[in-house]
């Protein structure tokens, strides 16, 4: 018989071919970097040792407390200090160790009750400290200085004193340097990757860490903006010079610009959006902050409002009584009143009124706040059924529900805006003073000129007929007569539009009582309608992100705080938490010599910059092109770094500490290993200089060592003596807490 299989593999054979992978052991090979790896392990055991020490409020731990409470509870809130993403991850640490919420965040000092897990909540900034060490010998690396160089950089941010201190505690500085350090990394490292590998996979991953790690940073704190636009403005110039590479096709070149636009604008944007999503997700329930937001969005939100709004109709009609609530919402949040007091005949200044009855505008609820909406040709105050809804441009009549007076206005100056209107409820006193009471109603944020009025959802100016005046919250309080009420005024000349001449309605039933006595008491219709559903998240986005940026706590100068200018030199501390008995205390202190040695850096490269670039100027080459292209690209990414985040605080008008100075700090620490490096390499020629230079390199490092060391009692809060507390204060302007008796 012959071969059956000619030609072909036996089909036996085929078989053990395919399952041959299963003989042999699978072996995968990895390098290691022990430097790396032993650098990681010592940096989590400095961040991480003994972190539920001391079982007490630290500093700022008792501002951030409060809102990780809050997310426990599911209770919204409004930070005027920045984005959620922050708060969440502290949150997020609180929710793992299984706290409730239940604590008083009233005092620093104060005593932490069983029930909070003090390490879990304090796990992840410390967490996201230790790793700045790794990154910050990557980035070395990655910027291509040698072994030594990154090793120095990761062994001077592990040593440094006020890094340690900021990553112990339930504070968000540490985070924000993670997630600055991750993406510079991540940039870096597609960077380069672009010569040899665009588009791969790895190209994509990193390209697509850079953005979504800048967008973590902006999420944390603002200042993370000042490093996004850094990259940004890096990405744009490296893409300047791809357009004069002539090897590189024009749909190559749209390419890699489409993909820079969607990994680091796109993208960005929308995880900073998410952020937001999961924030009002998680925030479902009404607070005390809630009274800050427009009635749509307290409507939004489980109780509070939304139990009084819930039910109510939606369109506003004939014969509707109805609460008005001014959307500006400063200085307060209120709604137009009346009562039965009117106007002085005369003011302290000596003007005279109209002596009408006194409108307002109150920052409680009252009954005093309802009105009526009343068709000018028609006497009936009830809605009629089918209800005539009123739309955009109707003239209507304002009744006070409990006094049935008019909403009205006129040629007098308003009490203390005398080139406004006085706004008033009519009394007939039988002059020639005639009633003005129709108002034509305008919603400004209508989609069509036939809108209808709705409930909290429409934003409406009511604008006088016979005056042009536009009804408007003044902001001013009116006197003792006035029961410091809000005043209300007539504005005219009213080009535009400004929130304080804009009112939405807040509570509104359908009037069914002609009667007066029982139109007070009369009930809500039961007419079902969710107003939550008609509020966006893109909605509610817009309005919290508005708040966040505009809303101003008063900034009040605090014993610790200091200028920009302080920081450098490190003329001033903040003592974070203090032993009620023993001499143990925390302070947010630096290691005095990495400041002077960074600062020392940023003027050599400067000086050394400065030089090169003249000696160039005149076709001078003192170090090779290779050598002068990598310097350029390390200042780019840490001087530039430096500037941005350290020069922008010289224009804010806020309230400023030492710990806004530490990512600025971070990438000045960075440049150390960098100049020292350069000097090394270029400026030592001979063996003997080299060998020097060493040296003093070592001794140096032993310094920073030494500082360390001086300093770690203050940084881990050890027991302490007045003598050796005395022995600390390096400087005069350090406020280092001493007590009278030594123990």
């Amino acid at each position: 018989m012959g071969n059956h299989c000619e030609g072909g593999e036996v089909p036996g054979q085929t078989f053990d071919r395919m399952l041959g992978f299963l003989k042999k052991p699978v072996v995968v090979t990895a390098e290691i970097n022990l430097s790396l790896v032993a650098l990681t392990v010592v940096g989590l055991m400095s961040r991480l040792w003994g972190l539920s020490y001391p079982r007490a409020v630290v500093f700022d731990e008792v501002y951030y407390g409060q809102f990780v409470s809050l997310y426990m509870k599911r209770i919204f809130f409004v930070d005027d200090s920045g984005p959620p993403l922050g708060h969440m991850l502290l949150a997020l640490g609180g929710y793992l160790g299984g706290f409730d919420g239940n604590f008083l965040w009233n005092r620093i000092g104060a005593e932490y009750s069983t029930n909070v897990p003090v390490c879990s909540l304090r796990f992840l900034p410390a967490l996201a400290g230790a790793l700045c060490i790794p990154l910050a010998y990557q980035i070395l690396v990655e910027l291509r200085f040698s072994h030594c160089a990154a090793l120095g950089a990761a062994l001077l941010i592990l040593l440094e004193n006020s890094l340690i201190t900021q990553s112990r505690f339930m504070l968000l500085e540490s985070i924000l340097i993670f997630f600055i350090l991750l993406a510079v990394l991540s940039y870096l490292k597609f960077y380069n990757l672009q010569r040899h590998s665009s588009f791969s996979g790895r190209w994509w991953f990193w390209l697509l860490l850079s953005g979504v790690a800048c967008s973590c940073a902006v999420g944390v704190k603002y200042m993370g903006l000042f490093t996004y636009m850094l990259l940004l403005v890096i990405a744009g110039l490296h893409f300047w010079h791809m357009l004069g590479d002539q090897n590189l096709s024009n749909v190559s070149l749209v390419c890699h610009f489409l993909a820079r636009g969607l990994t680091l604008l796109i993208i960005p944007v929308a995880t900073y959006l998410s952020f937001f999503y999961v924030h009002l997700t998680l925030l479902y329930r009404s607070g005390p902050h809630d009274q800050i937001m427009t009635s749509a969005f307290q409507a939004s939100l489980e109780g509070g409002l939304a139990r009084i709004t819930q039910g109510q109709p939606l369109e506003v009609a004939y014969g509707s009584q109805i609460t008005l609530r001014n959307v500006l919402g400063k200085p307060m949040q209120c709604w137009l009143h009346s009562h039965t007091n009117t106007y002085p005949i005369r003011y302290e200044n000596g003007r005279g009124s109209s002596h009408q009855q006194q409108v307002t505008c109150y920052p409680f609820k009252d009954v005093n706040n309802w009105w009526i909406v009343k068709d000018p040709g028609m006497q009936q105050l009830v809605v009629s059924n089918p209800p005539r809804p009123v739309r955009h441009g109707h003239i209507v009549q304002l009744v006070h529900g409990i006094t049935t007076r008019y909403l009205n206005t006129h040629d007098v100056a308003a009490p203390l805006s005398p080139h406004s209107q006085e706004v008033s409820c009519y009394i007939d006193y039988n002059i020639s003073m005639p009633a003005q009471n129709l108002w034509r109603v305008e919603i400004v944020n209508r989609e069509s000129d036939t809108d209808v009025w709705k409930t909290i959802l429409s934003e409406v100016r009511f604008v006088h007929v016979n005056t042009s005046a536009v009804l408007k919250l003044s902001g001013a309080s009116l006197p003792e007569w006035g029961y410091r009420q809000l005043e209300v005024v007539g504005e005219k000349l009213s080009k535009g539009y400004h929130q304080s001449m804009v009112w939405n309605v807040e509570e509104h039933r359908y009037g069914k009582s002609q009667e007066q006595k029982e139109r007070e008491v009369e009930l809500h219709s039961p007419t079902r309608m969710d107003i939550s559903k008609n509020l966006s998240f893109m909605a509610k986005f817009t309005e919290l992100q508005w708040k966040i940026l505009t809303l101003k706590n008063e900034d009040t100068e605090h014993k610790y705080s200091s200028s920009a200018l302080d920081w450098i030199t490190m003329d001033t501390n903040i003592a974070y938490w203090l032993h009620p008995t023993s001499g143990a205390q925390i302070h947010l202190l630096g290691n005095v010599c990495t400041w002077a040695s960074a600062n020392v850096a940023a003027v050599v490269y400067t000086c050394l910059s400065l030089w090169y670039l003249i000696r160039r100027r005149r076709k001078i080459y003192d170090i090779p092109e290779d050598a002068w292209q990598l310097w350029v690209s390390a200042g780019q990414i840490c001087v530039g770094g430096w500037v941005v985040n350290y020069l922008p605080f010289f224009l804010m008008e806020k309230t400023l500490f030492l710990y806004h100075y530490l990512p600025a700090l971070t990438f000045q620490i960075l440049l150390i290993p960098i100049v020292l490096q350069h000097l090394s390499d270029h400026l030592c020629r001979s063996l003997l200089s080299k060998s020097m230079f060493s040296a003093l390199t070592v001794a140096w490092f032993s310094s920073v060592c030494f500082a360390y060391r001086t300093f770690s009692p203050v940084t881990y809060g050890e027991p302490l003596s007045v003598a050796e507390l005395k022995d600390l204060r390096w400087k005069d302007s350090w406020n280092i807490l001493i007590r009278k008796q030594g123990h």
